[in-house]
C-alpha cells in the first residue's frame, strides 16, 4: 500500500505521529503502527483472563457476604443506595448521589430486555465492564462492603492494602480502556517508548499472582507481550 492512502485510510492526525517518533520514515512508521496494533494484541489474552477471574471471584466473596446469589440485582435497593452515598458537589454545593453501580445494573437490564434475553445474576454480571467491578474497591463502595472484596487477593504481600490494590486495578483499567480505544501504546509524548506498557503487564501479573500464583504458570504460554515489545523495539 502507498504510504499517502495508509496515512487516508488511518488520518493524518494518527499516522503523524508515528512518523515524527521515527525521523519522518514513512515505512518505519508504517512498521510502527502494526507494531502497536500487535502489542495491543498481545495483551487481549491476559487482560480477558484477569476480567473474567476478578469478576468471577468478588461474585464469589460477595455471594457468601450477602447470603445472596442475586446480590448484584437485589443490592440496587441495599449498599447500592446507602444514605452515604449522598454528597456536595463542592465546585456547586449541588447534591450529587454516587449511583453508578445501580445504573451500570440498570443499563445492563434495559439491555437484556431490549434483545427479550430474560434477566438473571449471570447475563447481569456478564454485562457489567471492567469499571464496574473496581469500583467496588473505591473507598466509599468498599466501606459499604466491609472490606470484602480484598479478600479475593489471598497471597497479597505483607504492608499491601485496599489502596495499593487499587492503585493497581486503576492502572490495569486505563490502559484497558485506551486499547479498546484504538489509541496508541508506544509513546511517551513524541518519543517510542513502551514503559508504561510494561508497567501495565507487571500491574496485570501482580493483581493475578496475589489472587492466585498458579494462575500465571496457568497462562504463561498466552503471555507474549514481551517478545512482542522487544520486536517493537528493533524499529
Amino acid at each position: 500500500m502507498k504510504f499517502r492512502d495508509f496515512r487516508q485510510y488511518f488520518s493524518a492526525a494518527r499516522v503523524n505521529r508515528y512518523l515524527l517518533a521515527t525521523g519522518n520514515s514513512t515505512s518505519k512508521a508504517v512498521k510502527l503502527y502494526k507494531a502497536n496494533l500487535k502489542t495491543s494484541q498481545a495483551f487481549h489474552p491476559l487482560l480477558g483472563v484477569f476480567e473474567v477471574i476478578l469478576r468471577n471471584r468478588l461474585n464469589d466473596i460477595l455471594t457468601s457476604h450477602f447470603t445472596d446469589p442475586d446480590w448484584i440485582i437485589n443490592q440496587k435497593t441495599g449498599f447500592m443506595s446507602d444514605p452515604s452515598l449522598r454528597f456536595t458537589y463542592k465546585r456547586t454545593g449541588q447534591q450529587k448521589t454516587n449511583d453508578f453501580l445501580k445504573r451500570e445494573i440498570n443499563k445492563a437490564e434495559k439491555r437484556l430486555l431490549k434483545t427479550g434475553t430474560p434477566i438473571t445474576s449471570g447475563k447481569i454480571i456478564a454485562e457489567q465492564t471492567l469499571g464496574f467491578w473496581t469500583d467496588l474497591f473505591e473507598v466509599h463502595h468498599y466501606r459499604l462492603l466491609k472490606g470484602k472484596p480484598i479478600q479475593i487477593f489471598q497471597s497479597l504481600p505483607a504492608g499491601h492494602g485496599r489502596k495499593e490494590v487499587n492503585d493497581e486495578l486503576d492502572k490495569v483499567r486505563r490502559f484497558r480502556n485506551r486499547i479498546n480505544h484504538n489509541e496508541p501504546i508506544c509513546f511517551n509524548g513524541n518519543n517510542i517508548d513502551f514503559t508504561e506498557s510494561l508497567e501495565v503487564h507487571k500491574s496485570i501479573t501482580n493483581l493475578l499472582t496475589w489472587i492466585d500464583p498458579e494462575i500465571i504458570k496457568l497462562i504463561s504460554d498466552l503471555d507474549k507481550v514481551k517478545k512482542t515489545i522487544d520486536k517493537a523495539k528493533t524499529i
